[in-house]
């Protein structure tokens, strides 16, 4: 990092008309970095900060906004500040914002912008700073206060608007903050009570924790835990948070926890090692509830510290990762169960993307028969002692009697490669049904699930149950788990309960199960689905087709898209044409809506906002890649036209894919894995089509109704404040 302070007069806009949408006041303030020598590319800065935009609202209750970004446009971190005269809408519950603090940092500054943003937003959370700013009288003194607030100056009027926060009582950037003196002293001889308009008083010490996290875990993060801990002063709580967020995390300490009397949970993400809250009474909310109303939480849970039938923490164990077990809240079981079939899915997807890739340049070096070949060699030979004259001799594998000699009579390093790679794809791959069982268990029932639900996916391999056994194990494990981890029992065995009891007792039920009970059933089911599969052909294969590509763009990565997506994947068998045609199918759908709406950007830009159409500029090479996520931008702004169209793209593509008989070896990757699909003219024209009628639908769909006259008015108001409309 430089020496440049964050801030100049330079950067400053006091009461300034930037215009009536947000894009207009982004391009402002970039515009001034780039005078100022901060930013290299006005436009390049301003891309980057709608893409933020994009992502999640950056108002905040109390007129004000905090747009930021990360970008090679940024060449030094830097922080430019309007107060607005036309306040505008950036997205806030609460209405329009008239302060604007716009944050910037390079690419390689990542560490700069996470402690800029939770300084900023701790000291936002403070009345005093944010009043001081709407009467300000000159850049200057503008430029004086923002800098005593994020930078790392000492205040000498006790104020916590740096690193003193910590022990002013706000939360720290990077850990657990706890109360001041001030306010332990206040509740030191009091008890928490009740009074009668349902507000917190003070009678006795109570003691309250909290963790407050978001998504991105940068600002709503912090101005949560500051809200919380500035309120719970107020009120003379003895109180501490933990912060989980990207600028770094200090756990609060073991006594801290053992001491409260109950527990806040303002999160838009799992916390982190719930495990240790168990048996705390909670109170759960989203983390921006933690923001606009921390008295009512902290009331909540001064009432739930004194009620002996208040919701508890549930979770057993801490896992290190998301917890997942449910939470105080009781949560539906069916709830409980899609997020766990999904939490099995992110798991499994990244071995089968790698494991599939890997066996798709197996074919790319040994061949289009490589399954044939790669199974008549380690047939004859075992893989950890493969002759090297195998590879060498002309007539090397002929002379060695495997079977198939016309398709081993192939010599050199292609076909060593070729044979590597496939078996470590295949290695990677038979990891795909035991790691969706593990972590639908783990899903379900946190950490303790997480060897029963192995063990089950991996009888599921041996009894050649598949992705059903592996399904039916992993919710099994799951549900069993979170009920064993209900018990009640002493406390010397408490300890063994994770580390032996758990895994012991859970691994044999499931085990038992599948071999006594359920595997064979399943095993038949999934040999039955097989052949019907393979029997699948004229209108039958094109209706399948067509049912998977409308799946694949219903929701653009969410619960349907990936239901089609693992049929495919956990069903894939290099010698089973029908698979390969299936997965051939859902890829090829998968890829039109992405690719579809950049196209319809170029064509009928005055359809879509300048966001839109900066998205746009991407999405084509996310749809290329096989990743339909880059459609969700355009889906979740205008649903209602957007979905059905893509939707219409994807039965295209799947039903032709499915009457060309195309056949992808590779399960992910789109046009990069052109090599392990035949015939490549048939994918290519599915995808077209698909592509040409996805774009054809939305253009039309957004051509209905008011969506071209509201678009034209943001962009005449863009124009006639000056703004220049990408």
């Amino acid at each position: 990092m430089t020496d440049t302070p964050l801030i100049e007069t330079g950067t400053v806009r006091l009461d300034a008309d930037l215009g009536d949408n947000k894009e207009g006041v982004l391009r402002t303030l970039a515009g001034a970095f780039v005078d100022t020598g901060r930013a290299n590319d006005l436009d390049g800065a301003v891309e980057a900060l709608l893409a933020r935009e994009e992502k999640a609202a950056t108002g905040m209750k109390g007129g004000f906004a905090i747009p930021h970004c990360k970008s090679a446009a940024i060449d030094t971190p830097s922080l430019a500040f309007a107060r607005l005269s036309n306040p505008v809408d950036f997205g806030a519950a609460d209405g329009p914002a008239d302060l604007v603090f716009m944050l910037g940092a390079p690419d390689g500054e990542g560490k700069a912008h996470l402690k800029m943003l939770s300084k900023l937003a701790r000291s936002l959370v403070r009345k005093d700073f944010v009043e001081s700013l709407r009467q300000v009288e000159t850049d200057s003194e503008a430029v004086k206060i923002i800098l005593d607030a994020v930078e790392d100056k000492p205040k000498s009027d006790g104020g916590s608007g740096s690193e003193d926060t910590a022990a002013a009582g706000a939360a720290g950037a990077a850990g657990a903050a706890t109360v001041g003196a001030g306010a332990a002293a206040a509740g030191a001889s009091a008890s928490a009570g009740i009074d009668d308009s349902g507000s917190a008083k003070v009678d006795d010490a109570v003691r309250i924790v909290a963790v407050t996290s978001c998504a991105t875990g940068i600002a709503h993060t912090y101005m949560a835990a500051d809200a919380l801990t500035q309120t719970a002063k107020d009120k003379g709580i003895d109180f501490a948070v933990e912060p989980q967020g990207s600028s770094g995390t200090t756990p609060l300490t073991a006594e801290q926890i053992d001491k409260a009397d109950a527990v806040i949970f303002a999160t838009d993400v799992g916390v982190r090692d719930k495990g240790r809250f168990a048996g705390k009474p909670v109170v759960e909310g989203p983390v921006k509830r933690g923001i606009d109303a921390p008295e009512k939480m902290l009331d909540d849970a001064v009432k739930a510290a004194r009620d002996p039938n208040a919701t508890r923490v549930k979770a057993a164990s801490g896992s290190g990762e998301e917890s997942a077990s449910g939470g105080g809240k009781g949560e539906h079981w069916a709830r409980t169960l899609q997020r766990g079939v999904m939490s099995g899915v992110s798991y499994m997807i990244p071995f089968v993307a790698a494991g599939g890739l890997l066996m798709a340049l197996g074919f790319l070096f040994g061949g289009y028969d490589m399954a044939g070949v790669y199974q008549d060699i380690v047939t004859t030979y075992s893989l950890t002692d493969l002759p090297p004259q195998l590879f060498t001799d002309g007539e090397g594998l002929v002379a060695a009697g495997a079977s198939g000699a016309e398709a081993l009579d192939r010599t050199g390093m292609m076909l060593y490669m070729g044979v590597v790679f496939f078996a470590i794809g295949q290695a990677a791959m038979s990891f795909m049904i035991p790691v969706l069982s593990g972590y639908i268990a783990m899903g379900i029932a946190d950490r303790p699930g997480l060897a029963p639900g192995f063990v089950g996916g991996a009888i599921s391999l041996t009894l050649d149950a598949g992705f059903l056994g592996a399904l039916i194990t992993g919710i099994l494990a799951g549900f069993l788990m979170r009920w064993m981890s209900s018990w009640s029992v002493p406390s010397w065995l408490r300890g063994l309960m994770p580390v032996v009891l758990f895994p012991l007792l859970g691994s044999l039920i499931i085990g038992l199960v599948m071999f006594l009970l359920l595997g064979q059933p399943i095993a038949w089911l999934m040999e039955t689905l097989t052949d019907g599969l393979s029997s699948m052909s004229g209108s039958s294969a094109i209706l399948l087709g067509l049912i998977l590509g409308l799946m694949m763009c219903f929701d653009l990565g969410g619960p349907v898209n990936k239901a089609a997506y693992v049929f495919a994947t956990a069903g894939l068998v290099v010698d089973e044409p029908s698979t390969l045609r299936i997965m051939a199918a859902v890829m090829a759908a998968g890829m039109v809506p992405p690719i579809a709406l950049s196209i319809a950007t170029f064509v009928r830009k005055h359809l879509f906002t300048p966001a839109e159409r900066e998205n746009g500029r991407a999405a084509w090479l996310l749809g290329l890649s096989f990743i339909s996520e880059g459609a969700i931008p355009f889906a979740a702004a205008d649903p209602l036209r957007v979905i059905p169209s893509m939707m219409l793209g994807g039965a295209t593509t799947g039903a032709l894919s499915m009457a060309f008989s195309v056949e992808s070896y590779a399960p992910h990757g789109g046009i990069f894995v052109i090599f392990a699909i035949h015939p490549i003219w048939g994918y290519f024209v599915s995808i077209l089509a698909g592509v040409v009628v996805s774009t054809i639908a939305v253009v039309i769909a957004k051509s209905i109704g008011n969506r071209v006259e509201t678009v034209s008015k943001a962009e005449s108001a863009s124009h006639a404040s000056g703004t220049v409309v990408a």
